[in-house]
């Protein structure tokens, strides 16, 4: 389910509110960044994953449950203001609110005003309610940035019940046959995800890195099923039987051949198509992800009623090809976001066994 933002902003004449610069997406009015790459004054972050939250700024800017965030990835030291998704904050002029994005818990999208006009930058965003992140709101706007990591055509997400059902199926049969269920997914959203899914079929086991950003859950009062990290320099045989969740990185790696009697999972979108990519040494593959799949990303785009879109991130050329040819203004923006989470699973799924 989505909700819809009820906003009757009409624009008065078109503004360059944001603008493409080496460092990121600008806005020259308020003098402040969204999701910057490089170090600048003040950042306005739509989340937690490295590819929009990176080190090196002045002040950062964003939603309450984000903080907890780039205070474990970034530094505790960092300076952050944090914001309740609808409230406004007046920067130089401009009047800027956050709003779900539904990608990952404190995930929004920037709404900026100014003169009447209305840009919303969406950063990474799902219209699906996965019951960890605060569902997606679609926000009418003049100008939209979107991303389309899942791009194409043959991208479309199981309902999250029905998927769910197949993450237990799994377990269920892998303890019928004696196998422990060690799933591989991103360490933020993905693993919190699996772990909701599974919850009461046995015990839960994380990696640490998995276990730190539980952490920053628990801080804004999301309850998490209970888990323990496992130890993976001591005796594995506890593991047995139980569900083990570890990040992308650890596939094929030592800490997984330490499992006794693994069976291996990988929980990404690009397990949508599995001829078109290796699955390694994994037995299975379930297609979830934390991005809007191709009729999420349309459905968004359309509601907006953008008069220009911006596409930055993932299957750039098709989909923002495809939205001139319906009839909605668009051009593609070359920027540095895609370089963590989903990208980086591809690249690990995809790359030659050592």
């Amino acid at each position: 389910m989505v909700r819809f933002l009820n906003d009757q902003t009409k624009p008065i004449t078109p503004l360059k509110l944001i603008t493409f610069t080496s460092k990121g997406i600008y806005c020259p009015q308020g003098k402040f960044y969204i999701d910057p790459w490089r170090p600048v004054d003040m950042a306005v972050i739509t989340h937690g994953h490295g590819d929009h939250a990176r080190w090196g700024m002045k002040k950062y800017l964003c939603h309450h449950f984000t903080k907890p965030i780039l205070h474990q990835r970034i530094g505790t030291d960092i300076e952050c203001q944090s914001v309740e998704y609808g409230e406004e904050v007046n920067i130089n002029g401009v009047k800027l609110s956050m709003h779900p994005a539904g990608h990952i818990i404190g995930s929004a999208q920037i709404r900026l005003e100014y003169k009447g006009y209305v840009s919303v930058i969406s950063g990474d965003y799902k219209v699906q309610d996965d019951g960890l992140s605060t569902p997606f709101e679609l926000v009418r706007c003049d100008e939209f940035v979107t991303e389309s990591t899942f791009g194409l055509p043959i991208y479309n997400w199981l309902e999250i019940e029905d998927l769910n059902k197949k993450l237990q199926s799994w377990v269920l049969r892998n303890q019928e046959n004696g196998r422990t269920s060690v799933f591989i997914g991103y360490s933020l959203g993905k693993a919190q995800r699996i772990m909701k899914a599974v919850e009461g079929l046995g015990k839960i086991y994380t990696h640490y890195s998995i276990g730190k950003l539980n952490e920053a859950f628990e801080t804004v009062g999301i309850t998490l099923p209970d888990y323990e990290i496992a130890d993976f320099r001591e005796n594995a045989k506890q593991l047995q039987n139980e569900i083990v969740i570890v990040p992308p990185a650890l596939l094929d790696s030592n800490v997984i051949k330490k499992i006794p009697n693994a069976a291996t999972a990988i929980c990404s979108g690009w397990m949508q198509v599995r001829g078109a990519r290796r699955w390694r040494s994994a037995d299975a593959g379930f297609a979830m992800s934390d991005h809007a799949d191709w009729n999420g990303l349309l459905q968004a785009v359309k509601a907006t009623e953008a008069e220009i879109v911006h596409v930055t991130h993932g299957q750039t050329e098709v989909f923002s090809k495809y939205l001139n040819e319906i009839g909605i203004k668009s051009d593609v923006v070359e920027t540095l976001f895609g370089e963590d989470e989903e990208e980086t699973e591809k690249e690990i799924i995809e790359s030659p066994e050592e």
